[in-house]
């Protein structure tokens, strides 16, 4: 017998007329998928600019000043920042690290276990911890993992984002876009009495059915899909193709350089030049190099292509070293004072839209940068004036005491486990506690998720697992700004009755697909609208159109709200729709391509499993 959800359905109320207040509505909302996709403005910017923009337009959009800024005070918002802190907290114990120690141990060299310890260790913690510093503190233990194993660490990144964000759907703090999802779905809950917020646990066993298909699929036909972008080669600057960009040469007696400090030297130079290194006979010197006084016959490491290094030579007064080739222990002779390192700008980095020369990044930082990385381009020229971009991965000389400095500061992700990491690892068995006590709490609902996860950050601060003057830092502004300024626009979607006529629309395709056809359909559909905009904004404009889709169909309104959240999650075909993905699109020297072939068939086999699953545990 053919049960009533395999049928076409007829659809319900006829289509209500585009007003005057709806394509208002809609031009502001096709204007920030522009400008998202386009990167004109960072996506909190734009965030502010749409909510702005929705309150001067107040009599048309429907929305007062004060309902503009209700999503800074919206109970997502504040839950998703205090769950920032908390992970920021876990991080500064160096719990995660510890597991990656222990990732490690058990992988050893063999691919298919260090894949499989990735899938285990990103996906697992995960659930109870928000996914995006789960990443930022495992891309460097697996990129120690692979080289330690020969293995490249292409092959392992795209998968630690990917199980981070299966990982993520498990539970309601995994992630910011379910406890979005949990604050959109209970404001919706006043006019359909069906739904209601999120628990803890509410959708843990679809979750866990997602969690073993993805990572079946990454272990199986996802392995042999993922290219070696970077070699598991040990030297560093092959990997960036330095060879004809660093060069040995000798200070004639006669040159120019001679009795200048290196700063003056390059300072007067109009060339695409730098020195990386200084060598005279009493040793080798690096950053800090901007005060050294150049002596006749020092020999200095300059980065330069051939025609740039050409005119140098003939006009300074320099000598090239005969065979010379700069190799990595050469550039880190003594490495336990210097070493190259890789350092990834993530997206909440004051570095982005910065050049090296407008941030003063060498005399900030003591460091030198040699080569940028923009996910399969690399970059070796007239760097200074180059603009730096979110997910880009610089390759940096400089001495251990920076490099360690650099490991906290919020500003980068070292893509190499530091020598002395500043870990408070006492610390770790009251973090775990706290952060049991926050999910335990809420499970047991005896307090809402905001009250535990508040009182897990005051437990932090107490216990000096965060100080409070760190407590600002560990926020990601970019993400909160973003969550507060499109949560207005979502209200506006529903006052309008723009989600109305949208979900009018998507309903006429229940003529010729059953319920669960039009289900599978609007997970399709927000997924395509998660790799245009982001997780968070595709869930805040998509639930009010699949709730009154789904009362337009004779649905259920609760399995099309857990559709569009577990889709809003689910973006493995681009880089850029998930902040996961971008982290190691520089780490793992990927094209933008590399996610479309190994994320699509992903994102179709988990759209049909979500679906199937979803049908089985609530009923569409």
């Amino acid at each position: 017998m053919v049960t009533a959800a395999l049928l076409p359905v007829q659809t319900g109320p006829p289509i209500p007329e585009l007003t005057l207040e709806m394509v208002v509505v809609f031009a502001i909302a096709v204007a920030a998928f522009v400008m998202f996709a386009a990167e004109i403005l960072p996506p909190d910017i734009t965030a502010i600019v749409v909510m702005v923009v929705l309150i001067v337009l107040g009599p048309v959009t429907g929305i007062s000043p004060e309902e503009g800024i209700s999503g800074f005070s919206n109970d997502a918002t504040i839950t998703v920042l205090a769950m920032l802190v908390l992970s920021s907290g876990i991080s500064r114990t160096g719990a995660v690290q510890e597991l990656g120690e222990r990732m490690a141990s058990f992988a050893g060299t063999d691919e298919r276990k260090q894949l499989g310890a990735t899938l285990a260790f990103a996906g697992i913690p995960s659930g109870v911890l928000n996914n995006t510093p789960i990443v930022a503190m495992l891309i460097p233990v697996v990129s120690d993992v692979a080289n330690r194993g020969r293995t490249s660490p292409s092959k392992l990144l795209i998968p630690l984002s990917y199980a981070s964000m299966v990982g993520g759907m498990l539970t309601l703090i995994g992630t910011s876009t379910n406890l979005i999802a949990s604050s959109v779905t209970a404001r919706l809950a006043e006019e359909y009495p069906s739904l209601h917020r999120f628990s803890m646990f509410e959708f843990t066993q679809l979750g866990v059915i997602v969690f073993v298909v993805g990572t079946a699929y990454l272990m199986t036909i996802g392995r042999r899909l993922i290219p070696e972008r970077i070699s598991p080669e040990e030297d560093i600057l092959e990997d960036y193709e330095m060879s004809p960009y660093l060069t040995e040469v000798v200070v004639d007696s006669d040159s120019a350089f001679v009795g200048r400090t290196v700063d003056e030297t390059l300072a007067e130079i109009d060339l695409d030049v730098d020195i990386v290194q200084l060598v005279r006979e009493e040793g080798t010197f690096m950053e800090p190099l901007a005060g050294k006084i150049i002596h006749p016959g020092d020999v200095l490491v300059v980065r330069a292509d051939f025609s740039t290094l050409r005119e140098l030579i003939i006009t300074e007064g320099l000598s090239l070293v005969a065979f010379s080739q700069v190799t990595e222990e050469e550039l880190a002779a003594d490495r336990a004072e210097q070493d190259l390192v890789e350092l990834v700008v993530p997206s909440w980095s004051s570095l982005v839209t910065e050049t090296l020369e407008s941030s003063t990044f060498r005399e900030r930082y003591d460091a030198n940068v040699l080569a940028i990385r923009r996910g399969a381009e690399l970059l070796r020229e007239r760097m200074q004036q180059t603009q730096i971009r979110r997910g880009d991965t610089l390759l940096v000389q400089a001495k251990k005491d920076s490099i360690n400095r650099l490991a906290t500061n919020r500003d980068f992700i070292v893509a190499q486990v530091p020598s002395e990491p500043d870990y408070r690892r006492s610390k770790i068995p009251v973090a775990v506690a706290i952060i049991l006590g926050v999910v335990g709490l809420a499970a047991l609902g005896l307090f809402d998720i905001l009250t535990t996860a508040l009182a897990g950050v005051v437990a932090m601060i107490l216990t000096g697992i965060v100080k409070p003057n760190e407590l600002y830092d560990s926020v990601e502004w970019d993400v909160i700004f973003l969550l507060a300024g499109l949560i207005p626009l979502g209200i506006a979607f529903e006052r309008t009755g723009a989600a109305d006529l949208v979900g009018a629309l998507v309903a006429t395709s229940a003529e010729y697909l059953p319920v669960i056809g039009v289900l599978w359909l609007f997970y399709i559909i927000t997924t395509l609208v998660t790799a245009v905009v982001s997780n968070s904004a595709s869930v805040i404009l998509m639930l009010p159109v699949a709730v009154e889709t789904a009362s337009r169909v004779g649905g259920n309104p609760f399995a099309f709200v857990l559709a569009v959240t577990f889709a809003s999650s689910a973006d493995f075909m681009t880089p850029i729709g998930y902040q996961t993905n971008l982290l190691v699109y520089g780490p793992g020297g990927y094209k933008f391509t590399d996610y479309f072939r190994v994320g699509a068939p992903l994102q179709l086999l988990l759209s049909v499993a979500t679906v199937l699953g979803i049908a089985l545990f609530w009923g569409v």
